[in-house]
């Protein structure tokens, strides 16, 4: 079940941003983000909630660097998603992460925290995105990198 960010702004247009689920493959207990806030052709904020409860704490409570790798991650596949969704996709692509790039972890946040991440398509080829994810906390960066995602062509989706 996907919580809630209690403080993240609505999406702009409420009810234009898909729900998460038809963005992304993830589930439960895997899932890391709660919604799209926003989303360009090339740019992608999302918001995640850490779960006192979530699946990827470290053994002092907090989320762990793979877990903020992670949230990235699938908020890389959240804009891929609402791409697909965009040419006429039905369903979340499947992508996988080739590439990691300059990874930096500054603060592992704790239950509660409220991640907002912003994701930016660098370049694209073909079916594989660049994109450089950073996440935020209270104003705070806890995260950056560079990812090279493949993404899994969907059948019945139009060429923009």
């Amino acid at each position: 079940m996907t919580t809630s960010c209690p403080t993240c702004p609505k999406p702009e247009a409420e009810g234009r941003m898909p729900d998460i689920t038809r963005l992304i493959p993830q589930r439960a207990p895997i899932l890391l983000v709660d919604r799209l806030l926003r989303a360009t052709d090339e740019e992608a904020e999302t918001c995640y909630t850490v779960p006192a409860d979530g699946f990827l704490l470290d053994d002092e409570g907090r989320l762990a660097e793979t877990g903020l790798l992670e949230h990235i991650a699938q908020s890389a596949s959240a804009l891929a998603g609402w791409r697909a969704c965009q040419a006429g996709g039905d369903e979340a692509p499947l992508g996988f992460i080739g590439e990691v790039k300059k990874f930096r972890c500054y603060g592992r946040p704790a239950p509660g925290s409220e991640l907002h991440t912003t994701i930016r398509l660098t370049a694209e080829a073909g079916d594989v995105l660049l994109v450089e994810g950073e996440t935020r906390a209270d104003g705070n960066v806890l995260a950056e990198t560079r990812l090279k995602v493949a993404i899994r062509p969907q059948e019945g989706a139009t060429e923009n």
